[in-house]
């Protein structure tokens, strides 16, 4: 049975940092492209970021434009563990904040499992 359980959201003030964690159980991460996204209160789920599987070389994360230069994608594969890093963050990052997996064979192929998210609240 897979699951990808999040942690490390809360209260953050405008221009601090916050790391969430991805700890996943049942899959291997370096296999899996891994994916975060955020839904804000009244809005759609949006792409955040993604790190692609191991197994694929050059650049290998992507981030949506209103995350780039801010946030970062890491991977402890020892942890079986993926984390966001972010910085600078703003009022409008304020969401639930959800990881996913997907196989990573090639690009375009769904997230086929997710977890339950964590709160990120920006106040200003």
């Amino acid at each position: 049975q897979v699951q990808l359980i999040e942690s490390g959201g809360g209260l953050v003030q405008v221009g601090g940092s916050l790391r969430l964690s991805c700890a996943a159980s049942g899959l291997t991460i370096s296999r899996y492209r891994m994916g975060w996204f955020r839904q804000a209160p009244g809005k759609e789920r949006e792409f955040v970021g993604r790190i692609r599987a191991l197994m694929w070389s050059g650049t290998t994360t992507t981030y949506a434009d209103s995350v780039k230069d801010r946030f970062t994608i890491s991977r402890d594969n020892a942890k079986n563990t993926v984390y966001l890093q972010m910085n600078s963050l703003k009022p409008e990052d304020t969401a639930v904040y959800y990881c996913a997996a997907a196989q990573d064979y090639k690009l375009g192929t769904p997230y086929d499992y997710w977890g339950q998210g964590t709160q990120v609240t920006v106040s200003s």
